[in-house]
């Protein structure tokens, strides 16, 4: 190698290594910079919006500066109104490094020539610089604004920094990004916009005060011609389509704040830190509600709310959430999500037991129960509705909801149990700390809320399945069994007026709507729990502050509203589809023909056939009658006994005696029965020479003072009556109940004594230690 060459050689080296240094050093400092002044990225404020399944904004909480944004991916917005924003602001954008030096260039010049800005020549990550970095109008300020593009198109993607424009561009007032735009301006998700509304509002962030659509439509027109005609230039879009679009007039829906559902998305957002939370709602259907509750707020007594939930019981899904009646009253507490509430449930528990004592086998459709007055310790119950109605079959009980039958079955099945099997599908009722459940959690003496109980009520919907409700569409369907599809099946065609059994070809294909009512104790509570093919509707009416409000009940104010959600629903073509759902019998259904007062099938002509009833039956299961405590041994059930051929009852061992077996009815329902069904007619008189064995028997109890179904008048110039009954017979200590209320009687409780003076029909009962009980019914006019 010559001197020279190897001097070439030298210099070249040491040339490539000066420039290789200068690359390394100025990427260190990039980095340095980089590190000292980030991207203000994560200082910006988020927004936050709660959405409809199909993305109809449901409510939003807007950033500090109280700007409404909503989140929105670049897939999620219409081709059309990306083809727009690019023709018209950045062609290039796609491939050009953040800047564009020809658009630089013409903007300069354009300035110098008019001595004044007329164009910044930004490219659309140039804009992104701004707005998430502003600065003057300057300059400097120009100088910056390009170090911040290039620092974006070295940290973020192209997609990334579109984004970013997609939802922080400007577009009037405290509107930013394009979808708050399009569901302010257009009311519609910016995925749908026609091309047309794609090419107004991708010129809108120009000039968004001077161009705002709903103050000067005209200027927004012209606006939007000019992107029109750039489109067309540049063969993006056809000439005819374009001159089609110019026809078109500015249409802006009326604008409205999203102000759907607020409770709700109050609950979402305090368990959940995404910024777009979508919800199973029906914007549609939520809307529908909201304007139904406006009408039942003033039907209301003041300080009154409402709660109703629609769930659509094939998915689960939340289709509306009325957690009160109007969320901006705070006069009546408007701010209290009463379906999250913790309330007392009334009767809107005892479906789910009579399911439970179904599969249990202590009851078939129509076995007898008591509804006479009955004492548990301490615990008296009484009906709703005052006074006792005898014997009811299980259908009957449930349908009228009446309160001792309920208890009675629930003696039979314990009450920890049936609270246990709740919690085990999901349904945790609430009671006070230490304390276990009692007979009471049946007529609402537990804790539940209105969004457990619908859950719980999914098992009428779903074939006994509990499942968990959902309120976005990517929660699983979580659901457990509480009871059997045959159970679930005979408790919804009972609930749905169809307790008396029927032949499948005669047998409607679905229940139209079942339904139960609850009402708390003092009158707090007001429910309506239904069921139809499609959906499960739950509705609460009440105080949240727990006042008693007279007179309210769930039939009087629950079912009325219940009702009309119902119609909302099946007269609905949208909604009313999906209540196609077929209802068949399940297999472990049957139907039999049982008799009271024993329970069970018998013979044609047999004696202890003194009732038939036509019932529902599960597995081919008949249980007998079930008896309350103490009535096991002999009272209500099939009793033998020793005759002789005169029809005498005689001892056993006595000659010319055989055995014969009588169904007597349980006494405490003989006020209620015809006097041949008493067991004074039953039973065979003794035999006076062969008298049977045994204790002697308990003196009936009587009542004596006024004949039953008299009718009393005060004496003349008087307004009341006072009235003295005396009991005779029986056995210890006895309780009176007046129209169904308990009555302290003074020290002598074998008698009553009272005064009244207000007109109307009476049940007078007495209750003694032995479960006998006796009426009287009487008429003061």
């Amino acid at each position: 190698m010559s001197q020279a060459e190897g001097v070439r050689t030298f210099f070249g080296f040491r040339v490539v290594r000066f420039f290789l240094l200068l690359l390394v050093m100025g990427a260190a400092l990039l980095w340095a910079a980089n590190r000292i002044w980030p991207l203000p990225l994560q200082e910006l404020p988020v927004a936050r919006v709660v959405t409809a399944e199909d993305g109809t904004p449901l409510w939003r909480y807007a950033d500090a500066q109280g700007v409404w944004r909503y989140p929105v991916r670049l897939e999620e917005v219409s081709p059309y109104y990306l083809q727009a924003l690019l023709t018209y602001e950045d062609r290039w954008f796609w491939d050009h490094p953040g800047i564009n030096p020809l658009s630089l260039l013409r903007a300069s010049w354009q300035n110098i020539r008019d001595g004044d800005i007329v164009s910044g020549g930004s490219t659309l990550s140039m804009q992104v610089a701004r707005l998430i970095d502003p600065h003057p109008r300057t300059f400097a300020g120009k100088l910056r604004q390009i170090a911040r593009t290039f620092q974006l198109e070295w940290m973020l993607s192209k997609r990334q920094i579109l984004e970013i424009y997609l939802n922080r561009a400007p577009y009037g007032g405290t509107l930013q990004g394009i979808a708050a735009a399009s569901w302010t301006y257009l009311g519609k998700p910016p995925s749908e916009l026609t091309p047309g509304e794609a090419a107004l509002l991708a010129v809108l962030p120009q000039a968004p005060s001077r161009l705002r659509p709903d103050r000067f439509p005209e200027r927004a027109r012209a606006a939007r011609d000019k992107v029109l005609a750039r489109l067309a230039e540049y063969h993006v879009w056809s000439q005819k389509r374009v001159d089609d679009i110019r026809q078109e007039s500015i249409w802006l829906a009326p604008r409205q704040v999203p102000q759907l559902a607020p409770l709700l998305a109050r609950r979402l957002t305090n368990h959940n830190h995404l910024d777009v939370i979508t919800t199973t709602i029906d914007a549609t259907l939520q809307r529908q509600l909201e304007e139904l509750a406006a009408g039942w707020k003033n039907q209301l007594p003041s300080k009154t709310s409402i709660g109703v939930i629609i769930v659509e019981s094939s998915t689960m899904k939340v289709k509306a959430y009325l957690g009160s009646v109007d969320f901006k009253d705070d006069g009546r507490f408007g701010q209290v999500d009463a379906v999250s509430a913790w309330r007392s449930p009334g009767s809107t528990l005892k479906p789910l037991l009579y399911g439970l004592a179904l599969d249990d086998g202590l009851i078939a459709a129509e076995s007898l129960l008591q509804d006479v007055p009955r004492r548990f310790g301490d615990y008296r119950p009484g009906n709703f509705d005052t006074g006792f109605h005898g014997p009811v079959s299980a259908s009957e009980a449930l349908v009228r909801s009446l309160n001792l039958p309920a208890v009675q079955l629930l003696d039979a099945y314990g009450p920890k149990r049936f609270t246990a099997n709740l919690r085990n599908a999901g349904v945790a009722l609430r009671f006070p700390p230490n304390s276990d459940p009692s007979l009471a959690v049946i007529l609402g003496g537990t804790g539940a809320r209105l969004d457990q109980l619908v859950e719980a009520y999914s098992a009428f919907a779903r074939g006994g399945n509990v499942a968990r409700l959902r309120f976005e569409p990517r929660q699983p369907l979580i659901e457990r069994r509480l009871m059997s599809p045959g159970a679930a099946w005979i408790v919804r065609r009972i609930l749905g007026g169809q307790a008396q059994p029927q032949p499948d070809d005669t047998l409607p294909g679905s229940v139209q709507l079942a339904w139960k009512t609850g009402t708390s104790y003092g009158y707090r509570d007001a429910w309506a729990m239904g069921v139809n093919p499609g959906y499960i509707i739950g509705v609460w009416v009440g105080r949240p502050d727990a006042t008693p409000v007279a007179g309210q009940f769930g039939y009087a104010t629950a079912v009325p509203v219940l009702n009309q959600v119902n119609n909302l629903l099946t007269g609905s073509t949208r909604f009313n589809q999906r209540m196609s759902v077929a209802d068949p019998r399940p297999k472990s259904v049957g139907i039999t023909t049982l008799c009271w007062p024993g329970g069970q099938p018998l013979p044609a002509g047999d004696t202890n056939c003194r009732q038939q009833r036509n019932s529902w039956i599960l597995d081919g299961t008949v249980p007998p009658t079930l008896a309350a405590p103490g009535q096991e041994s002999q009272e209500g059930s099939l009793i033998t006994l020793w005759i002789n051929s005169h029809g005498k009852q005689v001892a056993a061992n006595c000659p010319d005696s055989h055995s014969s077996q009588i169904a007597l009815w349980p006494t405490p329902l003989e006020p209620w029965l015809p006097q041949e069904e008493h067991r004074s007619q039953r039973l065979p008189a003794h035999d006076a020479f062969c008298p049977p064995l045994g204790k002697p028997a308990v003196q009936p109890l009587l009542l004596l003072g006024i004949r039953d179904n008299a009718i009393l008048r005060p004496l003349p110039g008087k307004n009341s009556i006072d009235l003295r009954i005396e009991s005779q017979g029986g056995s210890g200590q006895r309780w009176w109940f007046l129209n169904g209320e308990q009555i302290a009687s003074g020290t002598d409780n074998r008698h009553f004594q009272t005064t009244l003076s207000q007109p109307g029909k009476y049940q007078l009962t007495v209750l003694d230690e032995g479960s006998q009980v006796n009426t009287l019914n009487f008429t003061l006019d």
